[in-house]
């Protein structure tokens, strides 16, 4: 199989490029070469945001495209028309934001999209940025050809928005740390490495149309993954538990301080951990255990460094110390209004 990944060397895009070459694939990657491609692939190298920096896509055939573009769709429009003739499918790494807003709990790939997405637009907000990438992709391959990978959140080795790492590194340096309950909550990821041999499978049995890629729900919950970081790590750190109100009662942004946790019952839960993914269940997605999703993630982490790096078109993450510390002091209080969850502290 001959695989072209635009992007190829961070994150999704490797993760792919990566799975593809352990498959024994012929894999190309294009790219503006700000770094290394996976060992034993073909590199290219252009800007897809510049006069002619398709160039280097000009020749060449692909059995599939990978696309993990999250601009300004148009980006995808003018790659798709170009390679249209050239390759036989092509797979696009959407995201599950591009369901119209409160999306359901429950919800699957039939539920009602966003509006006002166009193919030919410039960047405008994530959501249509997405599903105007989903547009191009089809306008140029057709819904018989063309594979909407609709991830939910993306964890794993090679993370450039900072969520996992940010724990990882918070826990790593030990103490007290606020842990936001409920302990139980249930929690829907994806592993990159999972999402990238769904797709590859995907596309070998030439599935197309719209998947919602995301485990199933309770794959995990809030403990075990803060657990799994604490025994990854091997810190001396003590989780203590909050409930919600406390957590919220403190002015603390849900999935943005305290990354990839939001509370239960509401619109925003329903949506991002209470999806259907019956559907890419039946067509092969596995997705394996958080203990190892963290350890490996732990290691890559180690491994250059401790920092992760950062897309500079996501938002900082994580809650400021002297806040996370005047929460703590509360629960250990026993002020009103920050109130530990039973059975608070501990793993």
């Amino acid at each position: 199989m001959r695989l072209l990944v635009l992007g190829g060397t961070e994150f999704v895009g490797r993760a792919v490029a990566e799975a593809a070459l352990e498959r024994g694939w012929e894999v190309t990657v294009f790219n503006r070469g700000r770094h290394e491609p996976p060992a034993g692939a073909r590199a290219l190298t252009g800007d897809r945001t510049a006069v002619g920096g398709l160039a280097a896509l000009a020749e060449g055939e692909w059995d599939a495209v990978v696309d993990t573009w999250s601009a300004a769709p148009r980006a995808v429009r003018e790659t798709a028309r170009l390679l249209r003739g050239r390759a036989g499918r092509y797979a696009y790494v959407s995201s599950r934001s591009v369901y119209a807003w409160p999306a359901p709990a429950g919800g699957r790939e039939d539920a009602p999209l966003v509006e006002g997405a166009a193919a030919d637009a410039g960047p405008t907000e994530y959501a249509l940025d997405k599903r105007g990438g989903e547009l191009a992709a089809r306008e140029s391959f057709g819904a018989d050809r063309s594979l909407l990978v609709r991830a939910g959140l993306i964890l794993g080795p090679y993370e450039n928005v900072g969520r996992l790492p940010w724990w990882l590194a918070r826990i790593a340096r030990g103490g007290p740390v606020l842990a936001p309950g409920p302990r139980d909550l249930p929690l829907q990821y994806i592993d990159a490495r999972d999402l990238a041999n769904w797709l590859l499978g995907a596309l070998e049995q030439e599935l197309s149309g719209p998947y919602d890629l995301v485990s199933p729900p309770g794959h995990t919950t809030m403990g075990a993954l803060l657990a799994a970081c604490v025994a990854a790590t091997g810190a001396d750190a003590e989780l203590c538990w909050a409930d919600p109100e406390s957590v919220l009662g403190a002015g603390i942004e849900p999935w943005t301080e305290l990354p990839v946790w939001v509370p239960p019952g509401g619109e925003m839960y329903d949506a991002l951990h209470r999806s259907d993914v019956s559907r890419a269940s039946a067509t092969g997605l596995t997705c394996r255990p958080v203990t190892e999703t963290v350890a490996d993630t732990w290691r890559w982490l180690a491994g250059i460094g401790g920092t992760a790096p950062r897309r500079p078109d996501r938002p900082a993450l994580g809650v400021a110390p002297e806040v996370e510390a005047k929460v703590l002091a509360a629960l250990r209080e026993g002020v009103p209004g920050t109130t530990p969850e039973e059975g608070a502290s501990g793993q």
